[in-house]
């Protein structure tokens, strides 16, 4: 299914150069799109490329439009941001051929009777939904997923097949859960005594703002006593670790295999890169950028960059050299006071 550009740039904003009759039928990268495909180039690494591309419109900043116009004969989108009028464009695209669900419920679903499913909710084929549970309106749970006793499902949220969303555990509108991930599992918490290890009820629940999503077999567990909290806008990669009473803030995102230990609590806006560790009971600030791999070991009360590689060791000798590390820029400049003392006494000699 296509559209016209006009209609596109119509919905969508954008300075348009070119003709806005010319039918499009999706968006395609530089390299690989036609003349039905719309493009983008958000990298001004690639504006050789750009120049060259088959593509009918081209999205692009007002700084790279001068080095592209001259060999790009197509039309011109011109926007402040061409990646996030990309990501918007994939989605109208996206909406042109996606197939919603009915609403209802499937045969085979297992429904106790005292909860609740709008009207307006699609339910899908073996789906088990327990007491008390919450299901509003546009919600979409597929096949295979677990709803526990009095959970809570707003309004368009999506799960994807064999999502498993535990008992009292919540979440709010227009979340995306993707296959396999597993909302509410008990967290990690034991007491030792003895040598053996004594269960600690987990008897909090997991609380998911609005326009969430969570990926593939990521767990975010329930909360010990208090709640584990997800807030609005949070964007979690595949195969995450989110530990009990954790908190996220709004709009944060982790990559792949990022794992949160117990109780930490991140700010908002933050980003961690992938296979990124957080300690438990740690406070990171509104803001700060974990580069993949580290190892957050301690509180960030500062905005910023942060990056931390350690080879592994014995733990007292890796606690000899991060204490080095850190005292290295005094360790220099004392350095540097001695390489002028004894030049001075050198000269006169």
């Amino acid at each position: 299914m296509s559209t016209r550009l006009g209609k596109l740039v119509e919905r969508l904003g954008g300075q348009l150069t070119g003709d806005a009759e010319i039918e499009i039928s999706g968006i395609a990268p530089l390299d690989a799109a036609d003349a039905s495909h719309i493009t983008f180039l958000s990298n001004p690494k690639l504006r050789s490329q750009a120049a060259q591309t088959k593509a009918a419109a081209l999205i692009l900043s007002p700084a790279d439009l001068p080095a592209v116009s001259a060999s790009y004969k197509g039309a011109t989108v011109v926007t402040d941001n061409p990646y996030a009028y990309f990501a918007r464009a994939a989605q109208y695209f996206a909406a042109l051929q996606e197939i919603a669900p009915a609403p209802g419920i499937d045969p085979s679903a297992s429904v106790h009777p005292d909860a609740k499913v709008a009207a307006g909710a699609s339910i899908g084929p073996h789906v088990t939904i327990e007491a008390g549970a919450v299901i509003a309106d546009g919600a979409i749970v597929d096949a295979g997923c677990f709803v526990g006793r009095n959970a809570k499902i707003g309004e368009g949220t999506h799960f994807f097949a064999n999502v498993s969303f535990h008992a009292g555990c919540e979440i709010g509108s227009r979340g995306i859960i993707h296959s396999g991930a597993v909302i509410g599992a008990d967290g990690f918490g034991f007491a030792r005594e003895k040598g053996a290890y004594i269960k600690i009820p987990q008897t909090g629940r997991v609380v998911i703002g609005d326009d969430v999503e969570i990926g593939a077999n990521t767990t975010i567990d329930r909360g010990a006593l208090a709640d584990t909290i997800i807030e609005d806008g949070v964007k979690l990669d595949n195969q995450i670790q989110i530990g009990h009473n954790c908190h996220i803030g709004a709009h944060t995102a982790m990559a792949g295999c990022v794992g949160v230990a117990g109780s930490a609590k991140i700010g908002k806006y933050c980003t961690f890169g992938g296979a990124a560790m957080v300690l438990g009971h740690l406070t990171i600030v509104d803001n700060v950028h974990i580069s993949s791999g580290s190892m957050v070991s301690r509180s960030i009360l500062e905005p910023g960059q942060y990056t931390g590689f350690y080879p592994l060791a014995k733990n007292a000798e890796w606690e000899k050299s991060a204490a080095i590390v850190r005292n290295l820029g005094t360790m220099r400049e004392k350095i540097r006071e001695l390489e002028k003392t004894i030049k001075s006494l050198t000269e006169k000699k």
